[in-house]
């Protein structure tokens, strides 16, 4: 399905233009706005990485109380974390620390992105495909603002790079050298290690809930275990003991397990040290797969592209090391994820089912109509996917795929990926009508395939110099359309729907709010001292004001009197319904689209 490692040389693309692009990055950072979700994200952050204290010692973990628990926390707590780290260096506010950080997880994955195109393309047109990609203002824009859809993109690529450069060099294993019996009877300790392991994990919520009976039971006056080991259980609270029990088998099962797990190394280390050198290859590539599910729980399809081309490529041999990639990354993920410690099964079977039907309670504006995201016409997709990509795009990736279908037989690998990874997904989406909003952003990772088979459209010029000029050519809309656009890169639209300002009130624009940080930067620069403002929509986006303008909202209970300024995005049309009256001082706009308005009453 994939093709084996490609030749490394002068096809790969230099790391000074990555270090150039990541010292742009720094430069322009400060420019993009919080987005609307990040604030709760964060929360959710804090709350994943409180429970690192709080299940060893009172076996609780924070909740949000929503859906943000359905998300795998990883990479926001690792984003946090490090815009913690990088304050005092920088100096920098942390919300523009983790878009920093956005960034160069972003540019971690065009780097994945380059590698994997070089499996089926050849140099210059890797290099085109990759370009293409990289400059779309769609993913730029969100590569400074998203806290989900692009990071998950990119950990998707790395982890099917790292996976298949797994399976590309993993050797078969050695013979042991031990002889049958200490061999067999270290697969049976190995065995019942496992077993015990990912037993104690899954069962619990099954041992809580079981102590949580014994406790109540013993409470009521039944004679158990419980009632012998408390002499005051018949008046003393029961959760007080059912807390102490519970956090007492959380401490055993965590000792058990990273005590067991060492002893387990060593034995490999010393019995079966090419075993164990085995494990140790293997681990990397697993665990980031385990992360990326962290991100989405649509991550295990980055697992099944790797052991597919495994199997493919190494037959029977790969059965063993797939099992062992699939053990680690789960571990991985439960590990990063502490809404699954309490009861693993039960809360990632939730989540899969939370994430399938996301229940969105907002509408989604699409053609100029608004829908609920679970009752999307099934035009939606299609229609985004045509208006929302450069114009070079479709028709390129078209070409490729009707050259590699008529006659190209060395692309059918990509064919078939294209065919799993991209064409299949979004016909599901489409069929299925699968909650979506915000345009297409939770589904952006299914477009790779769209790119690389752009790239076979370039090889089909053979003179490099026409190749190189048709390359710069089909990147020139997104280069200079993302220049014309920043820091609202997002937005985009191409000349198909006439460009944003065809888009208004048709489609969504700045639907994250990150123009809200322009409007502050006007409002600071030109409100009077102690200024009253009236912000609709977002108004935690308003975080650059000075600290002297006094802000309210509808998120508020209170309103002010008199307002001296009115600030209201154009989504959901408040531009216009919100103080219809009221005059405005200054207009925030990218090609004749209105993103943000600051009225004056």
């Amino acid at each position: 399905m994939i093709s084996k490692r490609p030749r490394v040389g002068r096809d790969t693309i230099s790391p000074y233009i990555f270090i150039a692009i990541a010292l742009l990055g720094l430069l322009i950072t400060r420019r993009f706005g919080e987005s609307w979700d990040e604030l709760k994200f964060y929360k959710y952050a804090d709350s994943a990485l409180e429970a690192y204290t709080t299940w060893p010692t009172t076996g609780t973990i924070p909740l949000t109380g929503n859906t943000y628990d359905n998300y795998g926390p990883a990479y926001v707590m690792a984003v946090a974390l490090g815009a913690r780290a990088l304050q005092p260096i920088l100096g920098w506010s942390i919300s523009d620390l983790r878009h920093l950080l956005y960034f160069f997880t972003f540019l971690a994955g065009i780097w994945a992105f380059h590698e994997l195109g070089k499996r089926w393309l050849s140099p210059i047109a890797a290099i085109g495909a990759t370009l293409l990609f990289a400059t779309q203002p769609l993913f730029v824009g969100h590569a400074f603002i998203s806290p989900k859809d692009i990071p998950f993109l990119s950990f998707f690529l790395l982890s099917l790079y790292f996976g298949l450069r797994l399976f590309d060099s993993l050797e078969p294993l050695p013979p042991s050298g031990l002889s049958p019996r200490p061999k067999r009877t270290l697969l049976i300790v190995t065995a019942l290690w496992l077993a015990s392991v990912i037993g104690l994990i899954v069962a619990t919520d099954a041992f809580h809930a079981l102590l949580t009976n014994l406790v109540q039971a013993a409470a009521a006056g039944e004679p158990n275990l419980i009632a012998r080991i408390a002499s005051d259980i018949h008046t003393a609270d029961p959760q007080i003991y059912i807390q102490k029990f519970f956090v007492l088998f959380i401490q055993i099962r965590a000792a058990f397990v990273l005590l067991s797990s060492f002893l387990i190394i060593l034995l490999y280390r010393k019995l079966l040290p090419s075993t164990f050198r085995f494990l140790l290859t293997i681990a990397p590539a697993a665990i980031l797969l385990g992360l990326t599910i962290c991100i989405r729980v649509l991550g295990p399809l980055a697992g099944l592209l790797v052991a597919l081309y495994a199997l493919r490529n190494k037959g029977k041999q790969a059965i063993l090391p797939l099992v062992i990639y699939a053990f680690i990354a789960l571990a991985a993920m439960y590990t990063t994820w502490p809404y699954l410690w309490p009861n693993p099964i039960g809360h990632l079977v939730e989540s899969i089912e939370v994430m399938a039907k996301y229940p969105w309670q907002g509408q989604v504006l699409f053609n100029g109509a608004l829908y609920a995201s679970t009752e999307l016409p099934r035009s939606y997709l299609p229609v985004l996917l045509g208006i929302q990509l450069t114009e070079p795009v479709w028709a390129l990736f078209f070409v490729g795929l009707t050259v590699t279908i008529i006659g190209a037989k060395e692309k059918r690998d990509l064919l078939l990926l294209t065919l799993i990874w991209f064409i299949l997904p979004a016909l599901g989406f489409i069929a299925a009508r699968s909650p979506l909003y915000d345009n297409f952003r939770q589904v952006i990772f299914i477009l790779p395939p769209v790119f690389w088979m752009a790239g076979v459209a370039f090889e089909k010029v053979k003179r490099p110099a026409l190749q190189i000029a048709l390359i710069v050519l089909c990147i020139l809309p997104g280069v200079v359309d993302g220049i014309r656009l920043h820091p609202y890169e997002y937005i985009y639209y191409n000349r198909f729907i006439g460009g944003e300002q065809g888009a208004l009130r048709k489609f969504e624009l700045d639907y994250w709010g990150t123009s809200y940080r322009e409007a502050s930067e006007w409002l600071n620069e030109n409100a009077p001292t102690n200024a009253v403002i009236w912000v609709d929509g977002p108004a935690h986006l308003m975080l650059y004001l000075r600290p002297d303008i006094k802000l309210y909202s509808a998120y508020e209970d209170v309103r002010a009197e008199h307002y001296d300024y009115i600030v209201s995005t154009s989504r959901y049309n408040l531009d216009q319904t919100s103080y219809p009256e009221a005059q405005i001082m200054h207009a925030i706009t990218r090609n004749g689209a209105v993103l943000t308005v600051i009225k004056q009453p």
